[in-house]
């Protein structure tokens, strides 16, 4: 099976910005953790389609900006659907005073970091989160930073 990383939408209308370029990223960032895709498939969406999905599969009845279902995390081949909620990510932004891109790309690397082992449940955990989070989004191509 080929590696790859795929960008759709469901009950939303999005297009994705420079896709190939965040696709090469988000590749190097598994790569840099001697992990590989097979098929990681990123689904944005609405506040109202994740919500569902949070309730239905999460027993969580609130909104959130990602949710990360992963089907196999080992490090030659990680599967995983990866759903993000565009409103969500647009009210983060205004709320962070950041740019769009900017948290989306955020949202984007932090469902990998579950991927590869990466969680934000402690104090300690959410810290090293945002740590790992700041340093692969400072890796990223200068062409599609804010």
């Amino acid at each position: 099976m080929k590696h790859k990383i795929v960008f759709n939408n469901e009950n939303i209308d999005f297009q994705l910005n420079k896709s190939n370029e965040i696709r090469n990223w988000l590749t190097d960032v598994l790569s840099s953790k001697s992990f590989q895709p097979s098929l990681i498939n990123y689904i944005f969406c609405s506040d109202e389609y994740l919500l569902n999905i949070n309730i239905s599969f999460l027993n969580h009845d609130f909104y959130t900006d990602i949710i990360t279902f992963p089907y196999n995390t080992s490090s030659d081949g990680l599967v995983s659907d990866i759903f993000i909620s565009i409103d969500r990510v647009r009210e983060n932004a205004k709320d962070l005073e950041v740019s769009f891109d900017d948290e989306l790309h955020r949202v984007m690397v932090h469902g990998i970091l579950h991927l590869i082992g990466y969680d934000d449940h402690s104090d300690e955990d959410e810290t090293e989160m945002r740590r790992m989070e700041d340093y692969y989004l400072n890796l990223r191509p200068k062409d599609f930073q804010s």
